[in-house]
């Protein structure tokens, strides 16, 4: 997993509440389990028509926002069905960070599994999150994970909370595998500890 340290980029505003994860994904296209590949299909019932062609004033097609890193987004993001080809369409699409009032847990938690820093805000940081990032791609935004602070393109600082641990993960960029490997020392000492303790396992 790629680590996260400080992110320095595009913002999307993207006002609407209650995205769920079938609007993040749609599940016509949940038809592999590799993690890459889906960011073409991210919000792909708003990005698209029926024949394909792009919706013009969908936010991430206009162009200023084609290269954000950064999602804004209304309240209760992520909700509905819980599937992890969400967060990797959003890590796919090239989108880093996603900034609200609220997540589903599901959603919250499979993010910071795959490299996305989910942040939670009060109504009014995120209202001025919003307010800058709709000034288009001339505004960008910093997150800086170490010292918990988002700070705008006019300079004012947002500080924002995030679980120790979680934040250690996302630093050294430890997945569930990671952190595992973390203790390969300890796991290969039982190992050759309990082979001579029971050679017949």
């Amino acid at each position: 997993m790629d680590k996260f340290e400080k992110l320095t980029g595009v913002a999307a505003p993207m006002p609407l509440v209650n995205i769920d994860t079938d609007m993040i994904i749609p599940k016509v296209f949940l038809k592999s389990i590799q993690r890459t590949g889906f960011g073409k299909n991210l919000f792909d019932e708003m990005r698209y028509n029926r024949d394909g062609t792009e919706i013009a004033d969908f936010v991430l097609n206009k162009a200023q926002y084609r290269d954000a890193e950064i999602l804004v987004a209304g309240d209760n993001f992520g909700c509905g069905s819980s599937r992890e080809h969400a967060p990797w369409a959003i890590k796919d699409f090239g989108i880093k960070c996603v900034i609200s009032t609220s997540f589903a847990d599901i959603f919250y938690n499979n993010c910071f599994k795959n490299g996305i820093l989910p942040i939670v805000l009060p109504q009014a940081q995120v209202e001025l999150l919003m307010k800058d990032a709709e000034k288009g791609q001339n505004a960008r935004m910093t997150v800086d994970l170490e010292a918990q602070e988002i700070t705008t393109s006019d300079g004012e600082a947002v500080s924002f909370d995030v679980d120790s641990h979680r934040k250690h993960c996302l630093l050294n960029g430890l997945d569930d595998i990671g952190l595992t490997m973390e203790k390969s020392a300890s796991i290969a000492s039982f190992e050759s500890k309990a082979a001579q303790e029971r050679p017949w396992v």
